[in-house]
């Protein structure tokens, strides 16, 4: 049997606020709140996250947003107030897989998007079928568009930590993650600096 492949080792030290409750709101498992870590753990074959996520709530004081299984791939999120109990308890999945943490997809940014000014129809679509806050006319909108989907959490947690922005819309699963954010020209700027920043400073081997 081939060791299985390790798409998204994606960790989040301190869970931002519209972050968490975006994750909150659209995670059918155990909810976060800000403050806390939280990890994404990305497998192939998909069905390798069932053992992972047995590994991972047994090896630490962690509970699960969500457990996925898609066409290709398995994803799991954990999360805990405790930084050291994800870190201990994604270690150990690790461990048990023969892995280590750079042995992950590195992140590739797909695209990246910066509308000023936003249309008053376009808001009104997008605000359509986001889950997050309402986008608001005349904002600047910033969309980025990352494989593996995972990772755009952690561009998303950074980019709330650097500027006053709003998060509209999270997608983290699936074959590209994306998000939406809007705010002033300025403070969204500052919000995709932060993301692309924080995505580039990952290490992993390439697709």
């Amino acid at each position: 049997m081939s060791t299985p492949s390790l798409r998204t080792y994606a960790f989040v030290d301190r869970m931002q606020p519209q972050c968490a409750a975006h994750i909150a709101a659209t995670s059918p498992g155990d909810v976060p709140i800000a403050g806390m870590a939280e990890l994404y753990i990305e497998m192939a074959p998909g069905n390798e996250v069932f053992r992972a996520a047995d590994i991972a709530l047994k090896a630490a004081g962690v509970r699960p947003a969500l457990q996925i299984i898609e066409r290709e791939f398995g994803l799991l999120e954990i999360h805990s107030e405790q930084q050291a109990e994800v870190l201990a308890s994604g270690q150990a999945v690790l461990d048990e897989f023969g892995l280590v943490e750079t042995d992950r997809i590195r992140p590739a940014i797909a695209s990246t998007q910066f509308i000023t000014n936003v249309h008053p129809y376009q808001a009104q679509l997008l605000n359509k079928w986001r889950k997050g806050s309402m986008l608001m006319p005349g904002q600047s909108l910033f969309i980025m568009e990352v494989a593996p989907a995972a990772y755009i959490s952690i561009a998303a947690n950074e980019a709330e930590k650097a500027a006053s922005i709003t998060v509209i819309e999270l997608r983290a699963v699936g074959r590209f993650g994306r998000m939406f954010l809007s705010g002033t020209e300025s403070e969204v700027q500052s919000a995709r600096d932060a993301a692309v920043g924080a995505l580039q400073e990952l290490k992993g081997q390439d697709a």
